[in-house]
This record gives C-alpha cells, sequence and structure tokens, in this order.
C-alpha cells in the first residue's frame, strides 16, 4: 500500500482493494459513531419512557440542520487537502490544514451560542408537541454545549481521511464509544439523572475522540500534520475551501431544513409517531452505513486522482463504487424490511410505536438501492470539485419536492403513509437526475 508516511496515496495500485481497504474503517467508524445516538435512545427509550424517546427523536432533525452545514464545510476542506495531497503538493496541504482547523474553533463558537439561546423557539416551530417540549429542549441544550467536540472531530477526520488514514479515526472512535456507553448507563440507567445526561454523555465521548484525532494530527511527520502555532486563515486557501464547501454545507442544511419540515408533519401525528419514526431512523442509519463508508471512500479516491491527473483510474474507481453501494443497499433493504418489527422493538414496547415504526421500514427499504445511487453520485461529483451540483439536485428534490409533496398531500389525506412514501418518490427523481449529471461529467476539468 502507497503511504507517504501515515497518509495513504489512493493514486497507485489494485483500484477495488484501495476502496474496500480504505472504506472497512471508515465502516467501522461510522458503526461506533452511530452507536453514539443509538445508545442514547435504547437505555432513554426503556429506562426514561416513551416521551424522553419522542424528545431526542425530535432533536435529530434539528441537530442536523444546524450542525450540517459546518460538517459540510468540512467536507469541501477535504477535497481540496485530497486533491492536493494527490498531487503531492505539500505546501497546499499545509496552509489547507490550517485554515479549515481555524474555521471549525469559530464554527463551534457560532453553534455553541446558536444551539443554546434559539433551542426553545425552534423545537415550537417544529410544533414539538407540549408533553415532550421541556425534555426536548433540555437535550438540545446540552448537546450544543458540547459543540466544539463533534465540530473539531468532523474537521480532524476529515483531515485524516483525506490522506488516506482512516485507521485511526475508527481505533478514536471504538474508544469513545465505549466510554459513551458506560457514561450512558451510569447516568440514565444507574443514577436516573434524566434525558439531558445523555446529552452530556455523548459529548463527553466526542471531546474523547477530537482530542486523540488532534494528537495524532500534531504527532504525524506527514505534510498535513497540525502546528497550532499555524493556526491561521489563508485567504486563497479559505476562498477554495468556501468554495467546494459551501454548496455541500447549504446542501446539508437545506436538506436538514426540510428534515424538520417533515419532523413537524410527523409531530402532528403524535407521541407514537415521533417515537417509531425515530427508531425507525436509528436503524436505518446503522443499515446504511456500508454505503456512506463507500460513499466516503470514493469522495477521496476520486479527489486525490484527479489531482493526479489519472482520469481512467478515477472513473474506472467511481463505477466499481456504485455497483458494491448499490448491491449492499439492496441486501440491507431485504434484512430491514424482513425484520422490522422486532428491531423497532428494541426501542420500545409499546404496539403502536412498533406498527408505526415497521409501516415506515417496510415503505422504503426496498428501495435503498436509489438511496445508494443518489449517493454515490453526490460523493463522485464533490471529489471531481463539482459540489454545486448535488446541492441543486438535492435541493429540488430532497427538499423542495418532497416538502411540497407532503404539505399538500398530507392537507388532503391526513395518514402518515404519505410521509413514508415521500422518501422512495423523490429518491427515485433524485437518481434519475444525478444520472444525467454524471453522464456530462467532463472529467478533464475537474476542480474548475
Amino acid at each position: 500500500m502507497a503511504r507517504s508516511e501515515s497518509g495513504v496515496l489512493m493514486t497507485e495500485g489494485t483500484i477495488w482493494k484501495k476502496i474496500v481497504f480504505f472504506a472497512m474503517p471508515i465502516l467501522f467508524g461510522n458503526l461506533f459513531q452511530q452507536l453514539y445516538n443509538t445508545v442514547d435512545s435504547l437505555i432513554v427509550g426503556n429506562f426514561l419512557g416513551s416521551e424522553a424517546l419522542a424528545a431526542v427523536s425530535s432533536s435529530g432533525n434539528l441537530i442536523y440542520l444546524l450542525v450540517g452545514f459546518f460538517n459540510g464545510i468540512a467536507l469541501g476542506a477535504g477535497v481540496v487537502i485530497a486533491r492536493y495531497y494527490g498531487a503531492k503538493d505539500a505546501q497546499s496541504v499545509e496552509r489547507a490544514v490550517h485554515t479549515i482547523v481555524a474555521l471549525g474553533l469559530v464554527s463551534s463558537l457560532i453553534l455553541t451560542v446558536v444551539g443554546v439561546v434559539l433551542a426553545p423557539q425552534i423545537l415550537i416551530w417544529m410544533g414539538t408537541p407540549a408533553e415532550v417540549l421541556d425534555l426536548s429542549v433540555t437535550y438540545f441544550r446540552v448537546y450544543f454545549a458540547g459543540s466544539l467536540g463533534f465540530v473539531m472531530y468532523n474537521v480532524f477526520v476529515g483531515i485524516l481521511q483525506a490522506a488516506g488514514d482512516s485507521r485511526h479515526p475508527l481505533i478514536y472512535l471504538i474508544v469513545s464509544s465505549i466510554t459513551n456507553v458506560v457514561l450512558d448507563l451510569l447516568f440514565v440507567a444507574g443514577l436516573d439523572m434524566g434525558v439531558g445526561s445523555a446529552a452530556f454523555a455523548t459529548i463527553v465521548s466526542q471531546l474523547l475522540s477530537a482530542g486523540l484525532c488532534l494528537r495524532r494530527l500534531m504527532k504525524t511527520r506527514d505534510t498535513y500534520r497540525v502546528v497550532v502555532s499555524r493556526i491561521r486563515f489563508d485567504l486563497p486557501m479559505l476562498k477554495q475551501i468556501v468554495r467546494f464547501g459551501l454548496p455541500s454545507g447549504l446542501q446539508n442544511s437545506i436538506i436538514g431544513f426540510a428534515n424538520v419540515v417533515v419532523q413537524s408533519n410527523i409531530n402532528a401525528f403524535g407521541q407514537s409517531a415521533m417515537a417509531g419514526c425515530g427508531a425507525f431512523s436509528k436503524i436505518e442509519g446503522f443499515g446504511f452505513l456500508p454505503i456512506t463508508s463507500f460513499t466516503m471512500a470514493l469522495t477521496t479516491f476520486v479527489g486525490q486522482n484527479l489531482g493526479a491527473q489519472k482520469t481512467e483510474r478515477a472513473k474506472k474507481g467511481a463505477r466499481f463504487g456504485i455497483l458494491c453501494s448499490m448491491t449492499l443497499a439492496e441486501i440491507i433493504g431485504i434484512i430491514i424490511f424482513i425484520g422490522a418489527p422486532m428491531l423497532i422493538g428494541l426501542f420500545s414496547q409499546d404496539a403502536e410505536v412498533i406498527q408505526i415504526g415497521t409501516g415506515r421500514a417496510r415503505t422504503s427499504a426496498l428501495f435503498f438501492f436509489l438511496l445508494a445511487f443518489s449517493h454515490c453520485m453526490a460523493a463522485i461529483l464533490r471529489g471531481a470539485g463539482k459540489s454545486t451540483v448535488p446541492m441543486l439536485v438535492m435541493l429540488l428534490t430532497w427538499c423542495l419536492a418532497r416538502v411540497t409533496f407532503i404539505t399538500i398531500a398530507v392537507h388532503f389525506v391526513p395518514v402518515i403513509d404519505i410521509v413514508f412514501w415521500a422518501y422512495p418518490l423523490t429518491w427515485l427523481m433524485s437518481s434519475a437526475a444525478f444520472l444525467v449529471a454524471y453522464r456530462r461529467l467532463d472529467w478533464q476539468r475537474a476542480f474548475q
């Protein structure tokens, strides 16, 4: 495996091995990261009841709305770093790394203030039921008090993965996930400290993983090394990061906003609907981890190879990633379709919650191959420096079309199944649009 001390160059060697070996640590890392939120839900649902579970579930989309923008910017920085790392431009890598670290620190401060101050009003706008509002506000505020941990973790992992290092983030997530489980059991199950303690356990764990990543970045001798005294904004590099990251950030926020609107429609069907859909979202998050891992690998693979001007290699890797992701997605979808009642039952024993969660699962699970295709296309286009295209496609399909369909259809047919069907329908729309964009991609003019 071609290395530059601690990083991994994706521009040499067998294509499928590079992608798979890079994706596997990401898969296990994402598995443990997903465990953060799922452990919260499992312990909260079983020890604090369905009201507390509904409060945690309803906060999820709002958290994604606020965090997604800054994570998108970090994703753009990863594309920039991967490009220069593949081209072996050490000076540009160094400037990009320290600029995104500086941006992450500023973003953490902004998120902390916005999250803590605006939590009650935003949750009210979402139509959060009165019986779970206080619990939702508590969870949300405690979570965002620890913004530094999850923002900087994503920044640091983005740097490591852009340089081809997916192994160390896995190790750090295992450590922090075990910490999260222990603290959840101690605070919620053992000491009965309430829903806020579940959020506190998560932010302590995220701070730990961020600290471990930073230690690694400061110790490496590679070009992406972090030196505290060099952390500052390099304006030309900041412009590049914003150019590639802003569309991804806007895309995440727009999708987050659409999910908030969808969540408000779910909230209107009551506490059981909130808990059932929240439980499914955790299962879906786990089920889709292999696909997410492949798409993250694709962005780095395409970015490094186009940076090294190896166009044909980038194309072959993209085709392999698409095929593997779609196949995996459909296998996972079939498993979730069959096992939905048992899986939802892990989160709540309430019959109505299980019924609603199972209905949500069995409506969309068999269409996961469409969701995988859309994610792959977005990852490839981002890796090629065309992040505006995924933003526009998802704005029109996953946001505008989905919200419009739900708002109008639920008004005339007030059943929650309408909300469920909005997802596979808009996945089909985005897949068709991405197929057109992919066929028109000029690989020779990437990053222009």
